[in-house]
């Protein structure tokens, strides 16, 4: 566990950003947001980080080629979120399905994350 006033330092490699495409052909069409989701107060971006933990079920697995390839597949059947928000008359916005995929980034850190303590590893007690 990280001990308090003594700061943790540790490396990350990151691969460079890719789009995950769906993984098979999906419409090309136009859907307009509804008026609760196209409220001008909720048009911002939110960036976020996922942490996975080792799983024994993914031994010899290699864990992004895992996300990679059930993102792919989930995209065919919510295939919106592979779009682009547009835009439109009256600042209306709607989504473009192009079908260009989202945005994956895959990083790996030499670092656990129980030695960043328990703000982020918080054990099986508060499961």
């Amino acid at each position: 566990m990280a001990q308090s006033g003594s700061p943790l330092t540790f490396n990350v490699r990151r691969n460079p950003p890719e789009l995950i495409v769906p993984a098979k052909p999906t419409p090309r069409d136009f859907k307009p947001l509804s008026d609760i989701d196209d409220q001008e107060g909720t048009r911002f971006q939110v960036s976020m980080i996922l942490f996975y933990g080792q799983n024994p079920k993914m031994e010899n697995k290699n864990p992004a080629s895992v996300i990679r390839e059930a993102l792919a597949n989930v995209l065919v059947f919510y295939h919106p979120f592979a779009g682009r928000l547009k835009e439109g008359p009256a600042r209306k916005l709607m989504v473009d399905c192009t079908g260009e995929g989202v945005l994956f980034i895959e990083a790996e850190a030499d670092v656990t994350l129980k030695q960043f303590g328990e703000a982020l590893y918080p054990g099986r007690a508060s499961l």
